[in-house]
């Protein structure tokens, strides 16, 4: 199934390095490999393989190479400098494409030897919008049960999803976590991870979770960071135009897997709009260049809407994610009305799509289908 970034990588690779990242087992070296097989030819190198390995370092692919595709290649000692150094001396035909481990996405962020060099492309499990024109996509219940992730989404039976989802969460926890940040408390990791999946779509106290797996705040933040690093958790913070006190609030956590959340069907619900609008929003960063942003509405009364979507920090639009009902939410009326707020309440199962006032009520998938990714 052709993922609907492959274009715009290819476009890409003419110009600079290409950097492929994501979650572990989203489908980022199997992509590779599909470019791949548009070039004459191409030669691929994994990092873990002792024979690629010397390849690597000394640099003996084939002259003829037309894409070069580097993977896991940040494990590699110095591997920023030897990337600089490989594409600042590259013959003209060579576009040069790196994938591997979430981490990638970090580590090339340290330092500033490949700036200018390269482009990211943030590859997220398969959307409603990604595949709008096949069949598949009309269910939603695929979506929200299994999540989007290739192989657990295309499974011919539930049970081959579960026993995928089983020996991802135990890779999770014990390759990338513990690996990730030389963590040896794996009891503690595992107890955030689990209370985070059940707590998702709601504003997330620190203290509390400390208290509940008996180590301090500061413990807990840093594993959630870790968990958000290799792209497991993503955190929403609510919108203020102060962006220094916006991310000191409470966040909301939701999954990059769908099938992690543990709760009744709205919270999975919601956690799949939560996960689509991000896309959207990387999509806007990544492919148009627009500062967008993913946050929640949330007053000192209480009063909250689940989603907007910040331009520049300026608020587009707000939207709400509900099962069935499709009575406007009073929040939303509230928002929309006292800030003049364009206003989007998606609702799964809904028989008619309408407009009142500023508020646009949308069936999920017609909604979900427009989004850019």
């Amino acid at each position: 199934m052709k993922r609907k970034q492959t274009e715009l990588i290819i476009k890409d690779l003419r110009k600079k390095i290409v950097f492929i990242v994501g979650p572990r087992q989203v489908g980022k070296t199997w992509l590779a490999m599909e470019i791949g097989k548009l070039f004459n030819n191409m030669a691929y190198l994994n990092y873990d393989s002792f024979e690629d390995r010397q390849i690597i370092k000394e640099e003996s692919w084939p002259q003829s190479t037309e894409l070069l595709i580097l993977d896991e290649l940040h494990k590699m000692p110095g591997w920023k400098n030897y990337l600089k150094g490989v594409f600042d001396t590259k013959p003209e035909n060579l576009k040069i494409l790196v994938t591997g481990s979430a981490r990638l996405d970090i580590f090339r962020q340290a330092g500033d030897s490949l700036a200018g060099r390269f482009f990211a492309h943030r590859l997220l499990p398969f959307s409603v919008s990604e595949l709008c024109d096949e069949p598949i996509s009309k269910d939603i219940d695929r979506f929200i049960q299994r999540g989007g992730f290739p192989e657990p989404f295309l499974s011919e039976n539930e049970a081959d999803a579960k026993r995928w989802r089983n020996q991802y969460i135990d890779g999770l926890i014990r390759t990338d976590i513990l690996d990730f940040e030389k963590i040896h408390d794996f009891r503690t990791i595992q107890m955030v991870f689990e209370l985070l999946r059940r707590r998702v779509g709601s504003p997330i106290s620190y203290a509390s979770i400390a208290q509940d797996v008996n180590v301090s705040p500061t413990t807990v933040i840093k594993y959630i960071q870790v968990l958000e690093a290799l792209y497991i958790v993503f955190r929403i913070t609510p919108y203020s135009k102060n962006i220094a006190r916006s991310i000191l609030k409470e966040p909301k956590i939701y999954f990059f897997d769908n099938g992690l959340v543990v709760g009744d069907e709205g919270i999975r619900f919601e956690n799949l709009v939560a996960l689509s609008l991000l896309k959207h929003v990387f999509g806007k960063i990544d492919y148009e260049g627009e500062n967008f942003e993913l946050r929640y509405l949330r007053t000192k009364d209480g009063r909250e809407i689940d989603f907007c979507l910040a331009n520049d920090n300026k608020i587009v639009e707000v939207i709400e994610a509900k099962n069935r009902s499709s009575q406007i939410s009073t929040n939303l009326i509230y928002f929309c009305r006292k800030y003049n707020l364009k206003g989007i309440q998606v609702v799964k199962e809904l028989k008619r799509e309408k407009t009142i006032d500023n508020i646009d009520i949308r069936e999920a998938r017609s909604y979900l289908k427009g989004l850019l990714f």
